[in-house]
């Protein structure tokens, strides 16, 4: 029997039935959709050093850093006035 996913209660007291626990790693398509970028814009930010990946040993697969993502943004953050 599968078991029903915790409900957090936010802190507007409302509950959401959600894990609490968010991957490190996204895969291309999901770090392409945090950025708000198809997954040929951020592949282009991959070959040009503007975002580094993850590869496990032996795999071709490659994973984003949710913090790199993090620190991609705030790197490209500007005040235009």
């Amino acid at each position: 029997m599968a078991s029903k996913p915790s409900q957090i209660k936010t802190s507007a007291g409302e509950h959401c039935n959600c894990n609490p626990i968010a991957p490190r790693l996204l895969p291309l398509k999901k770090a392409a959709q945090y950025l708000g970028l198809t997954v040929w814009a951020i592949r282009e930010r991959i070959w040009a050093g503007q975002i580094p990946v993850v590869q496990f040993p032996g795999g071709r697969k490659m994973y984003v850093d949710v913090n790199d993502l993090d620190s991609f943004i705030d790197r490209n953050k500007r005040v235009i006035t």
